[in-house]
């Protein structure tokens, strides 16, 4: 299994607010090859940290691809620089975020690409909309399902999910 994170707070100038950024993104992966297999309900949620910034739209989303993980990583920062992602300051406002969640179970730490990714287990927004898609996806670390993370976490994260 092959589990990519969705979100973006800030509206595009082509394809406009959060929620039809991400749509447009995903469709824009599947023109590189990357077939979506599942992909969570929308999720509303406030920014980790908290700030005055607006509340992202998530997603999580199964794919399948025939490359590796560092060529999916490489071809989603691309799809984020098309969608004009800038790279600045950590935990910013952006226009779209594409996380590489998980790559197969497998286990890796480079300065480019660390799997799992390293918060997934501490986040509602990956860990609902994840738990929604695959329930019994198990933590390469820590061998808890989405769901039995998702129930060790506080209610320090507010998150709705989108009609």
């Amino acid at each position: 299994m092959i589990l990519v994170g969705l979100g973006g707070n800030l509206d595009s100038a082509q394809f406009g607010p959060p929620r039809e950024t991400l749509t447009a993104a995903l469709a824009a992966l599947e023109g590189e090859g990357v077939r979506i297999v599942a992909r969570s309900g929308w999720y509303r949620s406030e920014p980790v940290p908290r700030s005055h910034q607006p509340w992202f739209v998530n997603a999580v989303a199964s794919v399948h691809t025939a490359v590796g993980a560092g060529e999916l990583l490489a071809m989603m920062q691309a799809v984020e620089r098309r969608f004009g992602r800038l790279r600045g300051e950590r935990n910013a406002a952006r226009v779209l975020d594409l996380d590489l969640l998980d790559f197969q179970g497998e286990v890796r730490q480079t300065p480019s690409l660390a799997l799992p990714h390293p918060r997934l287990h501490q986040r509602r927004f990956v860990l609902a909309p994840l738990a929604e898609i695959a329930p019994d996806w198990r933590h390469p670390f820590f061998q808890l399902t989405a769901e039995q993370l998702l129930s060790r976490l506080t209610d320090e994260q507010p998150l709705e999910r989108l009609p």
